[in-house]
């Protein structure tokens, strides 16, 4: 049974070993540890004013991650969002679990808007986001506040 939390110390190392595979080994982005400063404090990073971060956890084990990045003028910027491939898929759930409780969470705390930016390179992540309501956008619709990320190419925006 997939368990929804929000992160604690204890998940650090966890965050860590779902994240940085599926980006260097699934998806070929050349990116560390060390070039994700955010990964290092999470709840320095993220869990401060509207902003929050999620583990899919599977008999403790993190098997999924999910961010809301506070961005101000009540918008948010969704980040960190990975699901291990042993627990993607419909019969999971895993993925819709964590987009769905970050949306209501951010409902909650007043957000008007949430924004994404991604790679060409996720091409299931593209469907997912649109399937859930986020739209495509330009990036120069972007919130000025936006942290545009170097593989970033594509981005979303969801009205809460």
């Amino acid at each position: 049974m997939i368990e929804i939390q929000a992160y604690r110390p204890e998940h650090a190392q966890g965050v860590v070993d779902v994240i940085l595979p599926i980006q260097q080994e699934e998806f070929g982005i050349p990116i560390t540890l060390e070039g994700q400063p955010d990964l290092k404090d999470i709840a320095g990073f993220y869990q401060k004013g509207h902003g929050n971060f999620w583990v899919a956890l599977d008999g403790g084990k993190v098997v999924g991650t999910i961010s809301l990045l506070d961005i101000g003028n009540a918008q948010v910027a969704l980040r960190k969002m990975f699901v291990a491939a042993s627990h993607r898929g419909k019969e999971h759930g895993t993925a819709a679990r964590l987009l769905e409780g970050a949306i209501a969470w951010a409902r909650a705390q007043g957000v008007r808007q949430i924004f994404l930016g991604t790679t060409d390179k996720f091409l299931a992540a593209h469907r997912f986001y649109e399937k859930n309501g986020f739209r495509l956008i330009e990036k120069s619709t972007l919130p000025p506040a936006f942290p545009v990320m170097v593989v970033d190419s594509r981005f979303y925006a969801l009205d809460c």
